[in-house]
């Protein structure tokens, strides 16, 4: 791996931080109306899946009306999405390219473009305002905001010796550019310079660490147990225990399908906690409906939070992978005796809120001695972002 030496990053930091809150605060107000001059309230939302429709709900809120979506997907042409009529890109662009301004509502991380390549779609169809729906939020942010990793730039500003001094726990160039690049996101609405996905072993990435027949993995926001399947693919039945945490019921119960389709040795040594993961034990409150966005928050199905020192006292983990949407930090504050007592692998991730890409490893550097800290996307512009913080005595030589 390639570690810093002589970058100059550090000064393309400085200039990222250089414009201040109040006018970044300035800038997010205008975004969009600069944007789209010249267009009367006419909005038409490319994309229809689950950000359009989020962005028609909101919209709804504030007493307007899209008068289309476009979509590609050849399945809804003729159709209509919550009585919005949905029309293939180039007849929308056709029938409003001149009038109305499209909002790009396609974001997600199994994208295979990027949001450049959105936007000139639109351009090359003769649509003369279009805009990424980030800047739309940034308009409307009581209403929209936040959500994941997007948020009002001005904010961040108010963490830039935080930001700074997460910066300098990576010592891999390449980590410290896509932290760069993850910053220009958040302040800047870029999408251009974040990193493609590194899918192959998302959690265990061999360029950084090796698994051994001894592990044990802990699977913290288990899902429906897709990471365990790709663990046991790779790995065979040589470690030696999986620890599994999902809270919810329907997630639960997809995860023990999965785990029928594994061989008898595997299944053997998987443990299930249907619990969240928390700073404390006690009971809480989930917000979901059963989907791989399922999190603790204001629902109505009460589950019992629990904390990893307490859950892994019996066990000597060596690799804890969290993913669960957002409730990360509490979850890490929760696991102070055991991450000192076993020294674990930890794949943490940062996306699910602005500060997470600052605020988690510095957490991290405050709980663990002698780590070593990378950052590595594993979806597109922003989404599956993972920290790695590995053990100095475990890192590939």
């Amino acid at each position: 791996m390639k570690m810093v030496q002589e970058d100059g990053l550090a000064a393309q930091l400085d200039q990222l931080l250089s414009e201040g809150k109040a006018a970044a605060a300035e800038r997010e107000k205008q975004a969009f109306d600069r944007a789209v001059d010249g267009v009367d309230g006419q909005i038409v939302l490319f994309g229809a899946g689950n950000l359009g429709r989020k962005t028609l709900a909101g919209m709804r809120r504030l007493g307007l009306e899209p008068c289309a979506f476009a979509d590609n997907n050849p399945t809804l042409r003729g159709q209509s999405v919550d009585e919005i009529p949905v029309y293939p890109v180039p007849e929308a662009a056709g029938r409003f390219g001149r009038t109305a301004a499209f909002l790009v509502t396609i974001w997600n991380s199994r994208s295979q473009e990027r949001m450049a390549e959105r936007l000139q779609e639109l351009r090359n169809l003769g649509c003369e305002h279009v805009a990424p729906v980030g800047l739309f939020f940034w308009k409307y942010p009581d209403i929209f905001l936040p959500y994941f990793p997007l948020d009002l730039p001005h904010k961040a500003f108010t963490f830039t010796e935080e930001i700074r001094k997460a910066f300098c726990l990576f010592d891999e160039i390449g980590s410290r550019r896509e932290y760069l690049a993850q910053l220009a996101f958040r302040l800047l609405l870029d999408f251009d310079g974040m990193g493609w996905p590194e899918r192959v072993d998302q959690y265990a990435p061999a360029d950084l660490f090796d698994l051994s027949e001894h592990e044990v993995f802990v699977d913290c926001g288990a899902f429906d147990g897709d990471t365990i399947a790709a663990f046991a693919d790779q790995q065979g039945d040589s470690f030696s225990r999986i620890i599994a945490f999902e809270p919810h019921p329907a997630n639960c119960e997809r995860l023990q399908q999965r785990l029928l389709g594994l061989p008898k040795a595997i299944r053997d040594v998987v443990m299930l906690f249907p619990n969240a993961l928390g700073s404390r034990n006690e009971t809480v409150y989930f917000e979901s409906e059963g989907m791989e966005t399922s999190r603790v928050g204001t629902g109505s199905l009460p589950v019992q939070c629990v904390t990893l020192d307490d859950a892994l006292e019996p066990f000597t983990p060596t690799l804890i992978k969290f993913d669960i949407e957002g409730a990360e930090p509490c979850a890490l504050e929760g696991a102070r005796r055991v991450l000192a007592r076993c020294r674990p692998v930890l794949a943490v991730s940062v996306y699910h809120e602005q500060a997470h890409l600052w605020q988690l490893p510095l957490q991290m550097a405050e709980i663990c001695d002698d780590y070593k800290f990378f950052l590595r996307p594993q979806g597109t512009e922003g989404w599956d972002l993972i920290c790695y913080a590995i053990p100095v005595e475990r890192l590939k030589k």
